[in-house]
């Protein structure tokens, strides 16, 4: 089993009514509700958790790309990359992803990534991404009826310009390029590629199982409501004759760790309701026409007929509107809170449920402070990771990097480690 750290790089300082100020938290919100200073202080936070759970034995850290939202300020992913490519040593640098469709030309990313393998040592993950409507379409104007192809040819001219040996031209439908002949080259021969999505596209499934490719689902909803999309990727793979390796799945989780529930409560409560309340897009830039295919929406009018689900509409309104209570949230699977050992217990469940190899734990969420960050990210590093090692032990992982598999083997704690001292949710534990 691996565990990846990842959050949201969302800015703490919005005011308390910009839910009801503002119609969007995408594309459209003002400029001037950030400070720059404030976001340079909070990028540097996010770095400092990072660099922390390479040391508490997290197999990776994991940062994505969005443009125009406070919800994720990162609009190059391969920068924060860069910085923890060379301040870290152990986990993968997983990148999910970069928006292909949007660089012009792609070659850009075959040479950014091989630059964050190369600095790294070998531990870059590769994450390809269509992006989401918000970021391609209305922040950056591209037609979504192109969206896929151009995403399609970027894809095979990144290949190609890893691996061909001799320079080449590429004449695409979107990209004419009369010398490809990138510098440097990526240090691992085959990268892992990781393609994220929340959608169910049926056309990214086949693109996944027709390469052999992780497959994200970066839900933020958690167990309930991500089970039908899951259960119907694993029986679209069955069907197509794919790998039904568990790793090859990845999955987000929000985590609330403390010594007791209680603890649990007061510490994350807040931050839960602010990444919820301020995180809504408009529901006129959730799906241009043309950017999802027919064939794609029947599929997913027919994935809500598999696996089961414990939320309605109406959870799904007062979960964004930040009106649940802190254990609503919990139970509606939205977060999972409580002590290592609660914790540990629903991971468990889920991981098996959703047959989940590569599960991308949130340990940093809305305006939560730093040091309760760090603290939740000790937790689980040193009382929840080393406890479900044993998940998938017998099923070989090819969508990590071999460098950082071997560093984090080597140096990652193990049960009972505890950081050289016992807490108080160990006692309780036993």
């Amino acid at each position: 089993m691996k565990f990846h750290w990842f959050a949201e790089v969302t800015y703490p300082h919005l005011p308390q009514d910009f839910r009801e100020s503002y119609p969007s938290a995408w594309v459209t919100p003002p400029a001037h509700l950030i400070d720059p200073v404030k976001m340079g202080e909070t990028y540097r936070m996010f770095i400092r958790l990072m660099q922390l759970a390479d040391k508490v034995g997290f197999d990776g850290l994991t940062v994505n790309e969005h443009h125009q939202t406070p919800l994720a300020v990162t609009p190059s992913p391969n920068l924060l990359a860069a910085s923890l490519a060379s301040t870290t040593s152990n986990a993968a640098i997983t990148i999910v992803g970069n928006s292909l469709a949007l660089y012009n030309p792609p070659t850009r990313i075959a040479e950014e990534y091989a630059y964050i393998d190369c600095l790294s040592g070998g531990r870059l993950t590769a994450g390809f991404v269509l992006g989401t409507p918000m970021d391609s379409t209305f922040s950056y104007g591209m037609p979504p009826v192109e969206m896929r192809e151009r995403f399609e040819e970027a894809r095979q001219l990144i290949l190609r310009a890893w691996n061909e040996p001799e320079p080449f031209a590429f004449n695409g439908k979107y990209n004419q390029l009369r010398y490809i002949n990138i510098w440097p080259r990526p240090i691992q021969k085959r990268l892992p590629i990781w393609v994220p999505g929340g959608g169910g596209s049926v056309e990214t499934w086949d693109m996944v199982i027709d390469h052999d490719y992780c497959y994200g689902h970066l839900s933020f909803s958690g167990l309930y409501s991500s089970k039908p999309l899951v259960d119907a990727f694993w029986e679209y793979v069955a069907k197509r004759g794919g790998t039904m390796n568990p790793h090859r799945m990845a999955f987000t989780q929000v985590v609330c760790l403390a010594n007791t529930d209680a603890e649990a409560e007061k510490q994350y409560y807040e931050a839960v309701r602010y990444f919820h309340r301020n995180a809504a897009p408009s529901a006129g830039f959730l799906n241009p026409p043309g950017y999802t295919t027919l064939r794609s929406i029947k599929a997913m009018g027919e994935m809500q007929k598999i696996g089961r689900t414990k939320l309605t509409p109406e959870d799904r309104i007062r979960a964004g509107k930040g009106e649940m209570s802190f254990w609503e949230y919990d139970e509606k699977g939205y977060i999972i809170a409580g002590t290592p050992a609660r914790v540990r217990q629903r991971l468990r469940e889920l991981i098996k449920d959703l047959r989940v190899g590569q599960l991308i734990a949130t340990p940093h969420v809305g305006n939560l402070p730093e040091e309760m960050g760090a603290e939740n990210t000790r937790l689980f590093g040193y009382e929840v990771a080393p406890y479900l090692r044993d998940l998938w032990a017998d099923e070989p992982d090819h969508w990590t990097p071999a460098a950082s598999q071997k560093l984090v083997a080597a140096n990652a704690p193990r049960q009972g480690a505890g950081n050289g001292r016992e807490s108080a949710s160990q006692t309780q534990a036993r």
